[in-house]
């Protein structure tokens, strides 16, 4: 059992912090050399969240997660863990436990809390939470795991593809039922690895990464990935089969437009309604100087789509006119009756020089989206 630290109280608006959008839970400042990567948040009951983030950079102790609780929604927010060797994780409610899932020593591990969030079981073996040791380093994300006709679903991939990122990834869903012992590996079924081809998109596709678990219309389970390219705007759809063992892939229908579709997304379907929902780092071509897609991150939109195809800016949610040193990146988020809550790995200024540059972030915040279907029109 991993027990918490000693619990702190983390101010939400104390100067120089007052400039920044929404409530500070995290800061590191950039000379640490430490930053903030992987934002998670769940909900616990009304008003109760869990929110997470790892660390990432040279002065930080890489594969280490911190764990924060609220109960106000959201005003303010205390410390509740220090998880070590995890990292790429989800925060994720099921049958009212708190489980974390992502990449644990390199493996694909999962950790269960039965008080939300200040203790945590230790994956050690097979039956405590190591899923797959086999093909070190996983990679993934905090990415939905979606509950669908019987199985929870996660997607995650591997580096067997050979060459540098992003080239190296293969995507593959993983998926259990949901009666299941969770922290058993038996429990899970892995499908086929898919590699990308870099001759997609006439040679501009660099590689998928951090795919999102999604019930399509009809029922279906697809994998919906970033797919890294100079312009951007565009995810690839991977099928999964229902026996969650098989995969398939075809360019011309695969390939499909996306906001923001080159920076880490997450994807859900509203449960009023039906409509599929995202946060994405959409670009404004009046700030872009420039730059490659997957390093403008100073736009953060919602967008909707009924079909999983066809998709449109609803709201812009957070915006700097500076891409290089400012960033509201890798939103994770959920619905929480008429409004979204979501957590940021955000880029912002501090007092003490701001941060690094728009990727290595300086801020975990909290966010809400106030009636957020009341977003009718394009903007």
């Amino acid at each position: 059992m991993l027990v918490a630290p000693q619990i702190t109280v983390v101010k939400s608006k104390v100067a120089p912090h007052d400039p920044v959008p929404g409530v500070v839970i995290d800061y590191r400042a950039a000379h640490t050399r430490s930053y903030i990567g992987c934002p998670s948040v769940a909900i616990l009951a009304p008003n109760r969240y869990v929110a997470s983030h790892s660390f990432f950079g040279p002065g930080s102790d890489r594969g280490r997660s911190r764990v924060f609780g609220s109960g106000d929604g959201g005003k303010t927010w205390r410390q509740l863990a220090e998880v070590p060797h995890l990292s790429f994780s989800t925060l994720f409610m099921h049958r009212e436990a708190l489980y974390v899932m992502g990449v644990y020593k390199g493996h694909v591990g999962i950790l269960r809390s039965a008080d939300g969030g200040t203790t945590w079981t230790e994956p050690k073996d097979a039956k405590s939470g190591l899923l797959l040791t086999d093909k070190p380093p996983y990679h993934s994300a905090p990415v939905p795991v979606l509950e669908h006709r019987g199985r929870l679903w996660r997607a995650m991939e591997d580096r067997q593809a050979g060459g540098k990122w992003p080239y190296q990834f293969r995507a593959f869903m993983m998926s259990a039922p949901v009666d299941a012992d969770l922290l058993a590996a038996a429990s899970w079924t892995s499908s086929e690895p898919l590699a990308s081809d870099p001759k997609w998109l006439d040679g501009e596709l660099k590689g998928w990464l951090e795919g999102n678990a999604v019930a399509t219309p009809e029922g279906d389970i697809v994998n919906i990935l970033r797919v890294d390219s100079w312009e951007g705007g565009k995810a690839a759809v991977i099928r999964v089969g229902a026996n969650g063992k098989t995969c398939s892939f075809d360019e011309k229908a695969g390939l499909i437009d996306f906001p923001g579709g080159a920076k880490k997304f997450t994807i859900r379907r509203d449960p009023e309604g039906g409509e599929y929902w995202s946060l994405v780092n959409w670009i404004d071509e009046s700030t872009r100087q420039g730059r490659i897609a997957g390093l403008v991150r100073n736009n953060l939109v919602l967008v909707s789509s009924r079909d999983l195809r066809t998709w449109r800016i609803r709201r812009r949610v957070l915006s700097h006119p500076d891409p290089t040193r400012h960033g509201f990146q890798y939103v994770d988020w959920q619905f929480d009756g008429r409004d979204i809550i979501a957590v940021s790995r955000t880029s912002f200024d501090d007092g003490f020089g701001g941060a690094k540059n728009h990727h290595d972030a300086n801020y975990f915040t909290f966010h809400r989206i106030v009636d957020f279907r009341s977003s009718t029109r394009e903007e």
